[in-house]
C-alpha cells in the first residue's frame, strides 16, 4: 500500500500534537515557582512517556477492542499492537496519532498539583489514570462504547458530537485535576501569592500549543472543506478567547496580563476542540468569547472557594471544555448522520445529548480518579514532606535547580 496524502497529513498532525505536550511543559514550567519548574517539566515529560508505553502495550486495545459492557475495549485485543502489525499495518499511523491525545491528556493534569506531588506516585498515577480513565472514556466516545453511535446512551438520548476531544481530553483532564487537588490538599505555601517565575517561557509554551492545535483538531479531517473549516475555527476561537480575557482583566483590574492573554487563547482552543468541524466561524467566535469569559470567571471562583488548582487547569480545561461541548447543541450545522443544533432547526435533541455526554464524562472521570487518588494516598502517599515542600520540590525530588546563580554570587562576593 502506497503512502497517500491523507496518511502523510495524519503523520504531520501526529507530530504537531506530539509537540503540544512539550508546549505544556513550557506553559506550566514558566508559571510555577522558581523552585518547582524542573519538577513541573519532569512531570509533563514523564507522563508523556508513560502514556506512550501504556498505549502501545494495551491502551489502544482498551480504547478500540471488543466491548466490555460498553465501557472499555478488551485490553487483550492489541497487546503490543501485535495484531495491528500483522493484519493491518496501515492503521499504525492512526494509532500513533491517537497515542498523542492520551499523552497530552494526562500531562494537562500535572499543572493542578504543582509544588507538592511526589514524583514516584505521579508516575504510577499516570499509568493507572491512562488505563482506567482515559482509555475507557476514549472507547465510550470514539471506540464503539456507551456514548458512540452504537452505544446505549446514544440510542436513548441521540448522537453527541465530540470531534477532537472536548470530553475525552479536556473535560476528562479538568475534572480529574479537580478531584486530585481536593484529595491532595492545598500547598504548604498556599497563603503566599503565587507568581510565575518566567512568563516568557509560558508564552512560548502557549505559542507551541496553538501551533500544534491545528494538528490536534485537523488531523482527522476527511475532506478539504472540513479541513478548511477546522483551520479557520482553530484560528478565530482562541483569538476571541484571548481578547475576551484581556477585556475582563481590563474591567476588573485595569491591567491586562500576559498570563491572562495566553490563558484566554488556550481556553478558546479548548472550547472549539469538540466543535471545530461542526460550527461556522461566527459561532466559533461566540464559543471563544464564552470560553474566555467563563474560564476567567472560574479562576476568580477558585480563589474564593480556596481549592488549590495551582495553574488553573480546572478553569481553563474543565470549564472551557464544558462550554464548548454544550454549545455544540446550539450552533452545530446539520450534516449527514447528525442533526443540527437548536439554532439550526434541530430542536433540543442535540443539546440534550451534549449535556448528557458532558455529565457522563464528569461523573466517570471524577469517580474513578477519586478512587485512584485515595488508594495511592493510603499506599504510596500523594505528596512530599512539608519541609521538602518549603525547601522546594526541585531540590528534594530531583536534586536540581532551574537556574544556577553560582557565578553571579561569586562575582558579587569579590566586589
Amino acid at each position: 500500500m502506497e503512502l497517500d496524502a491523507a496518511n502523510v497529513w495524519m503523520m504531520v498532525a501526529a507530530g504537531l500534537v506530539l509537540l503540544m505536550t512539550p508546549g505544556v511543559a513550557f506553559f506550566y514550567g514558566g508559571m510555577t515557582r522558581i523552585t518547582s519548574s524542573i519538577n513541573m517539566m519532569m512531570m509533563v515529560f514523564s507522563a508523556m512517556a508513560v502514556a506512550g508505553l501504556v498505549w502501545v502495550l494495551y491502551g489502544y486495545g482498551m480504547s478500540s477492542g471488543d466491548s466490555v459492557a460498553g465501557v472499555f475495549g478488551s485490553p487483550l485485543s492489541q497487546i503490543g499492537l501485535a495484531e495491528a502489525v500483522a493484519q493491518s499495518p496501515e492503521t499504525l499511523i492512526s494509532i500513533g496519532y491517537s497515542a498523542t491525545f492520551a499523552m497530552i491528556a494526562i500531562a494537562l493534569i500535572a499543572g493542578a498539583v504543582a509544588d507538592r506531588a511526589k514524583f514516584s506516585t505521579w508516575l504510577v498515577f499516570s499509568a493507572i489514570w491512562v488505563t482506567l480513565v482515559y482509555c475507557p472514556l476514549a472507547f465510550m466516545v470514539w471506540g464503539g462504547g456507551l456514548l458512540s453511535e452504537d452505544g446505549e446512551i446514544w440510542e436513548f438520548f441521540g448522537p453527541a458530537i465530540d470531534f477532537a476531544g472536548g470530553t475525552v481530553v479536556h473535560i476528562n483532564a479538568g475534572v480529574s485535576a479537580l478531584v486530585l487537588v481536593i484529595v491532595m490538599g492545598r500547598r504548604a505555601r498556599y497563603s503566599t501569592p503565587h507568581r510565575p517565575h518566567n512568563i516568557p517561557i509560558t508564552v512560548v509554551g502557549a505559542a507551541l500549543l496553538w501551533f500544534g492545535w491545528f494538528g490536534f483538531n485537523g488531523g482527522a479531517a476527511s475532506t478539504v472543506e472540513q479541513a478548511g473549516l477546522i483551520w479557520i475555527n482553530t484560528l478565530v476561537a482562541p483569538a476571541a478567547g484571548m481578547i475576551t480575557w484581556i477585556v475582563v482583566e481590563r474591567i476588573r483590574s485595569h491591567r491586562p496580563s500576559s498570563i491572562g492573554c495566553v490563558s484566554g487563547a488556550i481556553a478558546g482552543l479548548v472550547a472549539i476542540t469538540p466543535a471545530c468541524a461542526d460550527v461556522e466561524p461566527y459561532a466559533a467566535i461566540i464559543i471563544g468569547i464564552a470560553a474566555g469569559a467563563g474560564a476567567a470567571l472560574a479562576v476568580e471562583v477558585k480563589n474564593r472557594l480556596r481549592y488549590d488548582d495551582a495553574l488553573d487547569v480546572v478553569g481553563v480545561h474543565l470549564v472551557a471544555g464544558v462550554i464548548g461541548t454544550v454549545l455544540i447543541g446550539l450552533f452545530a450545522v446539520p450534516s449527514e448522520g447528525s442533526v443540527g443544533g437548536l439554532f439550526y432547526g434541530g430542536g433540543l435533541s442535540l443539546l440534550i445529548a451534549q449535556i448528557v455526554a458532558t455529565v457522563v464524562a464528569i461523573v466517570f472521570a471524577g469517580v474513578v480518579t477519586w478512587l485512584i487518588a485515595v488508594v495511592l494516598r493510603r499506599t504510596m502517599g500523594l505528596r512530599i514532606d512539608h519541609r521538602q515542600e518549603m525547601r522546594g520540590i526541585d531540590a528534594s525530588e530531583h536534586a536540581e535547580q532551574a537556574y544556577s546563580f553560582e557565578h553571579t554570587d561569586r562575582a558579587n562576593s569579590l566586589r
